[in-house]
């Protein structure tokens, strides 16, 4: 029965994963542009990848349903249209700032307002979707920007660390700092699951603190727990340190786990959000 309401509320988890990886992407494409000396090519094709994801996330937005019968959520459709806007244009600066890089520009400009987009599209999922609360809608859109942070992240990471086999000259430096980003990112979350879960924080929670480590949705608590949290912060710390070995093959392959594990980690607090109204 628990496993069927979170099955219920897939295309609005569909929709945190997609945009989570489009916006998450793009915010590193950022940053190593203005931070680490990495190729055009890794820079131009991971812009690339996150307007795609912001293309599937657009629509599969346009015929979002709310949350489904049993869901404590309760959905405020006029931010739908806001949504859908800010990541049409985030999809079109993308485009720009990939033509402008794989043209040699800077692109900083269109990746800034673009990223800008990216974070207000997920600003009006949170306020479509935090209960009409405004703590809770801050907390929701919070939890949203870790999860775009951590997705997008450790795909980008993913990338990068290919590159590194057709480009053996590239220095260590982007891979170090980019894997350690999200290790910090991975850091927060796991703050965030103990300040979520210890004030029973979410539209659904109830019984107090802590009470969702042993309530009927325990099972999922815990997966997102052990799976999606703990064993991704040792598998992004041991990708920093075989980073800055400079064993690229190693942190690449320990990065590819944690595409799966942190993906795995999104979509059960999506799930345990939309389809019991916890934050973890």
């Amino acid at each position: 029965m628990l496993a069927s309401q979170i099955a219920a509320n897939l295309a609005l988890i569909n929709w945190t994963v997609l945009a989570g990886l489009a916006v998450g992407s793009f915010a590193v494409v950022l940053v190593a542009r203005l931070r680490t000396p990495a190729t055009r090519g890794f820079l131009a094709f991971t812009a690339f990848s996150a307007a795609g994801f912001g293309i599937l996330a657009w629509l599969s937005d346009d015929g979002l349903a709310p949350a489904a019968t049993g869901s404590p959520i309760v959905a405020d459709p006029a931010f739908d249209v806001p949504r859908r806007a800010a990541m049409a244009v985030f999809i079109v600066l993308a485009v720009v700032t990939t033509v402008a890089l794989a043209r040699g520009r800077r692109g900083v400009w269109p990746a800034t307002a673009g990223l800008a987009a990216g974070v207000a599209s997920l600003a009006c999922g949170a306020l479509a979707w935090g209960s009409g609360s405004a703590l809770a809608t801050l907390m929701l859109g919070v939890q949203l920007l870790a999860l775009a942070a951590a997705t997008g992240g450790v795909f980008a990471a993913m990338i990068l660390g290919h590159w590194y086999l057709v480009t053996p000259r590239l220095p260590e430096a982007p891979l170090v700092l980019i894997s350690r980003l999200l290790l910090g990112v991975v850091v927060v979350q796991v703050a965030l699951f103990v300040l979520w879960v210890g004030t029973g924080a979410g539209p659904g929670a109830a019984g107090g603190p802590f009470a969702a480590l042993a309530g009927p949705w325990a099972l999922f608590v815990w997966l997102r727990l052990l799976v999606g949290l703990v064993f991704p912060l040792a598998v992004s710390w041991a990708a920093v340190q075989t980073a800055r070995s400079r064993s690229m093959e190693s942190a690449t392959g320990l990065l590819y786990i944690n595409v799966g594990t942190i993906a795995a980690g999104t979509i059960v607090a999506a799930g345990l959000y939309f389809g019991a109204g916890l934050l973890v």
